[in-house]
């Protein structure tokens, strides 16, 4: 109950939906009942017609159902006497149409509205996780598996609309509809009615314990549709590896499991819902021939205090009673496969973001000082990563950070951008704590060259040029020459103009590299973080990758993460991570006369 409460939260302000939509739904209702009101004056009309009052006496006026009932006699009465029983027949037919077409007019714009609500709850559902998901910290999607956020985003998203956005009108309007027909069900025949009335809660046990195997069975389902969107995310990513190692029948057989048990738990679980409303159904007309028994009952001993007409419309009533308390048994079965979506959505959402912003960020506006880690600790859960780092960047100056794979280089670079915050010590940008700065401030100030370049599936022009506004091309073609990419653009089919395919895979792994260095230099940050960004280049593509990053490091601020060592020989300061630790540090002909790590790991590279 409470995430359909949430849910519905997406759809305030509820005053834009619920006035229209309650005022239509009851006014359908209205025209509804009296459409089947209607059954007994028209079979009266065609069967008894001596049964109408001959008298003609205009009722007294009062807000009761006799009276209406009383006016309507009356005025059939009158066509009867002056033209004749056809005329009325076709005076009660035109009134049944006329009633019929109030009734669906009025609940088509009722569903009018409803269809607005269902697409704003979900247009606000969307935002909200692709905003939560944008906001979130690295290490959220080192931890969960992008299987399972894509299915989230996907099916359970789906699932929400299908099965609690479009049970919507059969929760609110059909309510309505039997309160209606109830009403005139205990209006025609109080003692009738309350004997129908005592069967219903079987058949509300019934129907919940259905739905509690339905609700058990949707969470295991999605949770399998998350492990099939892994397996189809991994093939699709990893199809070279998966070919290279002739894996496809290993790849085949793990998904082939994973798609079995999915369909198994997936018809289990169709099939119980389908359940649902044949044996509703078949309920309702169990206490349907209850109702004609006990009615016929009645009437063989003088008590039922109705005519054959007057039957007919209570039976009419009573079937207009079962139609939505089906059309309710089966929402609710959907609803409960919604709800474990919902459930698995608001889990994305309540996330909590360990990197936090101040309560009272600063904005700052440009780099004066320099960057300093004071006493910096970070473990990933219990397994400490940086231990105790101290070290100061004066601005301006080039920082290589160098060591083995897992020593933590990548993540104390991360930490500057607060991509992770620090679990011990702090990092100081000027002077002053880098958490007490707001974070869209703080990023401005640096741009991020990574070993895998991040592009997308777009123009040249816009990759470059992304997330900056109010950019000349002049100015992106001026960067894409600093970068050492203009050539290679101009020589493609249509220039900065032309789309690079998926993560740029219609170019080479240099020229992507050079777009992403392109994309820093028009951003002209003053702080630069260069993150093994020639590590995966042949020679040549290294060569004009590292000419483009030598030109874009030019009076910045520069920590540049390197395995290869060749390419930092000239930084102002090396530092050697290892395990977490800085154990050297110094220019590059001071650490190879120290003859430690650092000099080993340049013998290994066969580069003094």
């Amino acid at each position: 109950m409470e995430s359909f409460k949430r849910l519905m939260a997406f759809a305030k302000p509820f005053s834009r939906f619920w006035p229209g939509y309650l005022v239509l739904s009851i006014f359908s209702v209205i025209f509804g009942v009296l459409n089947y009101a209607l059954i007994g004056p028209l079979i009266t009309v065609l069967f008894d017609p001596s049964n109408i009052k001959q008298q003609l006496v205009v009722p007294e006026f009062s807000l009761t159902p006799e009276y209406f009932q009383e006016l309507f006699r009356y005025g059939l009465t009158y066509i009867m006497q002056d033209f004749g029983v056809l005329k009325a027949l076709m005076f009660v037919c035109g009134i049944f149409i006329f009633a019929s077409f109030l009734s669906n007019l009025t609940r088509y714009l009722s569903q009018r509205i409803l269809v607005n609500m269902r697409t704003y709850i979900m247009l606000n559902i969307r935002r909200a996780l692709f905003n939560k998901i944008s906001s979130l910290n690295v290490g959220y999607f080192s931890d969960q598996k992008k299987g399972d956020i894509l299915s989230c985003i996907s099916n359970d998203v789906t699932e929400v609309q299908n099965g609690v956005a479009n049970s919507f009108h059969v929760l609110f309007r059909e309510p309505l509809l039997i309160i209606g027909f109830l009403v005139g069900l205990f209006y025609m025949s109080p003692r009738l009615t309350l004997v129908t009335l005592l069967t219903l809660p079987f058949s509300a046990i019934v129907i919940g314990r259905i739905s509690r195997y339905l609700k058990r069975k949707a969470v295991e389902t999605q949770s399998l549709m998350g492990r099939i969107v892994t397996h189809f995310e991994e093939a699709i990513s990893g199809i070279r590896i998966i070919k290279a190692f002739n894996a496809q029948n290993y790849v085949n057989a793990s998904f082939e499991k994973t798609n079995v048990e999915h369909r198994e738990s997936s018809m289990a679980m169709f099939n119980r819902q389908e359940l649902a409303s044949p044996l509703s159904e078949f309920l309702g007309i169990t206490v349907a021939a209850a109702v004609l028994f006990y009615g016929g009952w009645l009437q063989i001993h003088g008590q039922l205090g109705m005519g054959i007409p007057e039957f007919v419309v209570y039976i009419s009533f009573y079937w207009r009673v079962l139609e939505p308390a089906k059309a309710m048994s089966n929402a609710y079965a959907s609803i409960q496969r919604g709800m474990v979506s919902g459930n698995r959505l608001f889990a994305i959402l309540d996330v909590d973001n360990p990197v936090k912003e101040s309560a009272a960020p600063v904005e700052i506006k440009e780099f004066k000082e320099g960057i300093e880690f004071r006493g910096v600790n970070f473990a990933y859960a219990q397994e400490p990563v940086l231990k105790d780092i101290n070290l100061v960047i004066p601005r301006g100056r080039t920082v290589a950070i160098v060591g083995p794979s897992g020593g933590g280089k990548s993540t104390m670079a991360d930490m500057l951008p607060r991509f992770y915050d620090v679990t011990g010590g702090e990092i100081l940008l000027d002077g002053r704590n880098i958490k007490e700065y707001s974070m869209e401030s703080l990023i401005s100030l640096m741009g991020i060259v990574t070993q895998e370049a991040i592009l997308f599936n777009d123009s040249v022009y816009n990759n470059i040029t992304f997330g900056m506004e109010n950019v000349s091309r002049e100015d992106v073609i001026n960067a894409a020459k600093v970068a050492n990419a203009h050539n290679f653009i101009m020589e493609m089919e249509n220039g900065y103009d032309t789309n690079i395919g998926d993560r740029g895979t219609k170019l080479s792994g240099g020229q992507r590299q050079r777009l992403a260095i392109a994309r820093a230099v028009l951003k002209n940050p003053p702080i630069l973080i260069l993150d093994e960004a020639t590590s995966a280049l042949d020679t040549e593509s290294e060569r004009l990758v590292q000419d483009a990053l030598n030109n874009l490091m030019k009076n910045r601020t520069s920590i540049v993460i390197a395995h290869r060592l060749s390419t930092i020989q000239n930084a102002d300061e090396i530092v050697v991570l290892q395990k977490g630790e800085i154990i050297e540090r110094g220019k590059h002909n001071e650490l190879l006369n120290n003859k430690g790590l650092y000099s080993h790991l340049c013998e290994l590279q066969n580069f003094k």
